[in-house]
């Protein structure tokens, strides 16, 4: 693991000083890689998260310019790049905020092409594409190359959010069979509703490096944030799955991330969208 500089040591003295968390953790940070996809509202927020907590390196991966209509939930944006790739202005504000943290932005969208160069370069995913397409492909990879992703998505005033790990979890297959029918045209959304699923996003991601708290481990969390409803669900891990398949539920251990959970048995059925 890397060492603290003087200056990281400050910055971060006060997640430092939680229960359980000390140096260690921090160093864990550090140390670790996080790919981040579909930087928007969503994965933008979470972005911006795991840059002040210390996450030593976030990869950055959207295509596509910034939209006037985007800048309602899109906090790492300003109004100034509007029409202009938002991938390269979320690392420039990144880089202001914490200049100790190494950004890299790739102005592309997930493809079978890039993907799993993608995912074997970080410790972890944050899966927050904008379509099935780019999702499919990265839970694929991350089965693949037995890597961690945090999964996360909403629509409207709901969202969901679980942590799919290969040979131990449901993958995101297991969870939706058929894929939810999302509106190509793009859907109505608070910015906070989306900040406040980033945070939760986040905040998974940081309990996977340094081993603080549960993750949320064959769990999927439901948010109705209009009315502040919250459930989890324990969704079917599918031993036919066409990728994640079988054996199910063996050991996971790595350098970096530490599991310490048994995994909770299997409901009967899957869980589908709203």
């Amino acid at each position: 693991m890397l060492n603290l500089t003087p200056i990281e040591l400050e910055r971060y003295r006060r997640q430092i000083m939680l229960p359980g968390f000390g140096e260690e953790a921090q160093q864990r940070l550090k140390s670790s890689t996080v790919l981040v996809t579909g930087v928007g509202g969503l994965g933008g927020t979470a972005a911006l998260y795991l840059a002040v907590a210390g996450v030593g390196r976030l990869i950055l991966v959207r295509g596509g310019e910034l939209r006037l209509d985007d800048m309602n939930r899109q906090i790492l944006m300003s109004d100034d790049w509007v029409g202009k790739p938002r991938v390269f202005k979320a690392k420039t504000t990144l880089e202001q905020i914490n200049p100790d943290v190494q950004i890299d932005a790739i102005c592309e969208y997930v493809t079978p092409e890039n993907v799993d160069d993608l995912v074997r370069a970080a410790d972890v995913t944050l899966d927050c594409a904008h379509n099935f397409i780019e999702r499919d492909l990265l839970n694929a990879a991350c089965v693949r190359w037995k890597k961690p992703m945090v999964e996360a998505a909403m629509n409207d005033m709901e969202a969901y959010l679980t942590t799919i790990i290969p040979d131990r979890t449901p993958c995101l297959s297991c969870l939706f069979p058929e894929k939810p029918d999302w509106d190509k045209r793009g859907f109505g959304v608070l910015g906070a509703v989306s900040g406040t699923l980033a945070c939760l996003t986040a905040l998974e991601a940081i309990k996977l490096i340094t081993g603080i708290g549960q993750p949320l481990l064959s769990q999927l969390l439901t948010m109705d944030l209009g009315s502040l409803e919250f459930a989890k669900r324990r969704p079917y891990h599918d031993p036919n799955c066409p990728v994640c398949g079988t054996p199910a539920f063996s050991p996971y251990s790595t350098s970096r991330l530490r599991d310490r959970f048994d995994p909770p048995s299997p409901l009967k059925s899957g869980l589908v969208a709203q």
